[in-house]
């Protein structure tokens, strides 16, 4: 069965929900495949135990996220396997103790996404983020 737009698009927009609301971790297991990869530009880690180590940190470190999908476009495909190159508009404030005030992040993250169809869904096997590209006023990771 093909890949589809929407099907692609309802998958990342998920995510990223689940991202913006700080979901259980456990929300996430259905979306990973047991050996995904996830290729961040501060650490690379494999599998769901390895996204939760990134997970707890990041949690703990970003609040008022949002994160805005601009494309989901597959670059190409197999039966059970995709590429697809996505963009995601990010926002979110940093408070780094004894700041008096938190800061602002604001970027587009540039990213290509491995995505498997499973007999339970959709499931991230590779999660690389490619570049960022900072909005003016934004702070720095």
């Amino acid at each position: 069965m093909a890949f589809t737009h929407p099907e692609l698009w309802a998958f990342a927009s998920t995510w990223y929900r689940y991202l913006d609301i700080h979901a259980p971790l456990e929300s996430f297991r259905d979306l990973i495949a047991e050996d995904a990869d996830f290729l961040f530009p501060e650490v690379t880690v494999k599998g769901f135990s390895g996204y939760q180590s990134w997970y707890d940190t990041v949690i703990g470190i970003f609040f008022d996220e949002q994160h805005t999908l601009k494309i989901a476009d597959i670059q190409s495909e197999t039966a059970d396997e995709c590429i697809v190159h996505v963009v995601v508009n990010w926002h979110a404030s940093i408070w780094t103790p004894p700041a008096p005030l938190s800061t602002r992040l604001m970027m587009d993250a540039d990213q290509t996404w491995t995505v498997k169809r499973t007999s339970t869904g959709l499931k991230v096997a590779k999660y690389v983020v490619n570049s960022i590209a900072y909005e003016d006023g934004s702070c720095k990771l």
